[in-house]
C-alpha cells in the first residue's frame, strides 16, 4: 500500500501540475456563486431564493456543457498521449458546435419566457419576479461561458490548466468589484439588486472568454486552431465522437435534471427551506473543489496512458486515485463538520434558515468520502477509458431510481424536515459506490478509443 501510494514521484509531480491549477480554478467558480449569494443576502431571502432559481437553471447549462467537455475531454487526453494536435482540434470543433447551439437556443428560451420556466419550481411570484428579471439580463453570458468550458477543458486535456485558472481569477475579481458596484449603487450607479448581480456576471464571463481566447491564439497553443481545422472532421470521426459523448451528454443532462427536481421538491417546500439549501449548497461547493479537481486530474493522466497504450499504468493510477480522494474526503468532511456554524455567520437569515443549514452541512461531512470516490470513479476513471455507456446507467438510475423518488415521497407527501430529505436524496451515493466499485476492479472500462479515429 505504502508503495502503492507513494512510490511514484513522477506521477505525483504531474498531479500537482494539472490539479492545482484547476482546484483554484473550481474554487474561484465556486467563489463567484458564494460572492453572489453573500451580496444578494443582504437584500433577504426571497432575493437568495429568487438568484437560486436563476442559476439552477445556468446549473442544467453548465452540466451539458461539462458533459460536452468531459466527453471530448476522452479524446484530447489520449490523443495529446500521442501528441496528436491535428486531431485534437477537430474534437474542440465538435464539442465548440454542440455547446455554443444549445447555449444559444438557451439564452432565446430564457429571455423570452422566464417566468414560464420559472413557474415550474415555485409558486412564490414575488421570487417568480425577482428571479425573472435576473434572468432576463444572465442569460447574455451563457454564449462566451460554452466558449470558455471548450477551449479550458481542451487545455486542461493537454496539460494546460493554468491559462483557465487565471481567466477564471479575473472573472472573480471583475464580478466582485461590479457585484458591489451594481447591486448596492455605488459609484454613482443606480442600486440596481438582484439585477446588478446579473450584469455583473454577464460582463467577467466576457472578460473570461476574450482573454482565454487571446492567450490561446497569441501563445499558439494546441486549441489555438483555425476555422478550417475546427471543422474539418470526417462523418465517421463525428459518428465515433458521438458515439462516446453522447452518453456523456445524456449522463449530465438526466443526473442535472434530476438534481433540478430536488429544488422543485425544496422550492414547493416553502422559500425558507430553499434559502437553507441554496446556501449549504455554496459551501458544500466550494469544500468540493478540491476533489473534482482531483477526477479531472485524473481523467488526463489516466488519459494519456491510455493512449500511450500504458494500460497497466493506467490501472495503477486509477487505484491510486480512488484511495487518496476519499481519504482526503474524510479530512475535509471533518473540518467541515466542525465549523459549519461559524461559516453560516456571513448570512442575514432567519433562525430557521440557519438551523437548517447547519444541519445538512453536518449530514454532508459525513457523505463526503463516498461522494468523492464516484466523482472520481465515473468522471475521472471510468469515463477517461471511454466507458460512457456504464457510467450514464450508473449515475442515472441513481437520480431517478432512488434519489427523486425519495425526495418527493419524504418532501411533499410525508412533509419530513429537509435534511431528512436531504439524507435520503444522498442514499443514492451508496447504490452508485457499491456497483462502481465492481466495475472499477473489472477494468472493463480500459478502452482506447482513438485507435479507430488516427
Amino acid at each position: 500500500m505504502k508503495k502503492l501510494l507513494f512510490g511514484d514521484s513522477v506521477f505525483y509531480k504531474n498531479l500537482f501540475r494539472i490539479a492545482i491549477p484547476i482546484t483554484i480554478q473550481n474554487l474561484i467558480m465556486s467563489s463567484l456563486n458564494f460572492v453572489d449569494t453573500i451580496m444578494v443576502g443582504q437584500l433577504g431571502e426571497t432575493n437568495i431564493a429568487a438568484v437560486a432559481l436563476a442559476n439552477q437553471l445556468f446549473f442544467l447549462i453548465a452540466l451539458f456543457l461539462f458533459g460536452v467537455g468531459s466527453g471530448a475531454s476522452v479524446f484530447v487526453a489520449q490523443f495529446w498521449g500521442k501528441k496528436d494536435v491535428i486531431n485534437i482540434r477537430k474534437v474542440l470543433g465538435l464539442s465548440m458546435l454542440c455547446s455554443v447551439v444549445v447555449s444559444v437556443l438557451a439564452t432565446l428560451i430564457v429571455m423570452i419566457f422566464p417566468e414560464v420556466v420559472l413557474s415550474l419550481f415555485t409558486k412564490d411570484t414575488e421570487v417568480i419576479r425577482i428571479s425573472a428579471s435576473y434572468l432576463r439580463i444572465v442569460c447574455f453570458s451563457y454564449i462566451p461561458t460554452s466558449i470558455t468550458f471548450c477551449f479550458a477543458s481542451t487545455l486542461r486535456s493537454t496539460g494546460q490548466s493554468k491559462l483557465p485558472m487565471i481567466a477564471s481569477a479575473v472573472a472573480l475579481s471583475v464580478n466582485t468589484v461590479l457585484n458591489y458596484i451594481f447591486i448596492f449603487g455605488k459609484l454613482g450607479m443606480p442600486a440596481m439588486g438582484a439585477r446588478g448581480a446579473a450584469a455583473a456576471t454577464v460582463i467577467a464571463r466576457f472578460a473570461e472568454a476574450i482573454l482565454i481566447l487571446g492567450a490561446v491564439y497569441s501563445l499558439k497553443l494546441a486549441p489555438a486552431a483555425s476555422f478550417r481545422e475546427l471543422f474539418a472532421f470526417s462523418r465517421d470521426f463525428a459518428v465515433r465522437f458521438f458515439q462516446v459523448v453522447i452518453p456523456v451528454i445524456m449522463n449530465e443532462v438526466l443526473w442535472s435534471t434530476g438534481v433540478t427536481m430536488y429544488t422543485v421538491v425544496y422550492g414547493r417546500m416553502g422559500t425558507n427551506i430553499l434559502a437553507s439549501i441554496n446556501i449549504a449548497s455554496a459551501i458544500e461547493g466550494i469544500s468540493f473543489v478540491l476533489f473534482r479537481s482531483m477526477s479531472n486530474a485524473c481523467a488526463v493522466l489516466v488519459g494519456n496512458k491510455i493512449g500511450e497504450g500504458d494500460e497497466q499504468t493506467a490501472f495503477t493510477y486509477s487505484l491510486r486515485m480512488a484511495i487518496l480522494g476519499p481519504a482526503l474526503g474524510i479530512t475535509v468532511g471533518l473540518i467541515l463538520f466542525f465549523s459549519s456554524g461559524n461559516l453560516l455567520v456571513f448570512y442575514n437569515v432567519t433562525e430557521q434558515v440557519y438551523e437548517n443549514a447547519r444541519i445538512i452541512l453536518r449530514i454532508f461531512s459525513f457523505v463526503i468520502p463516498l461522494k468523492v470516490f464516484n466523482m472520481i470513479n465515473i468522471v475521472g476513471i471510468l469515463r477517461s477509458g471511454g466507458d460512457t455507456k456504464f457510467s450514464l446507467i450508473l449515475d442515472t438510475f441513481g437520480v431517478w431510481f432512488i434519489a427523486v423518488p425519495l425526495a418527493f415521497v419524504g418532501g411533499l407527501v410525508y412533509h419530513l424536515p429537509v435534511y431528512i430529505v436531504y439524507v435520503l436524496v444522498n442514499l443514492e451515493e451508496i447504490f452508485k459506490f457499491s456497483l462502481g466499485l465492481k466495475r472499477f476492479i473489472s477494468k472493463k472500462w480500459i478502452n482506447n478509443v482513438i485507435v479507430q479515429m488516427e
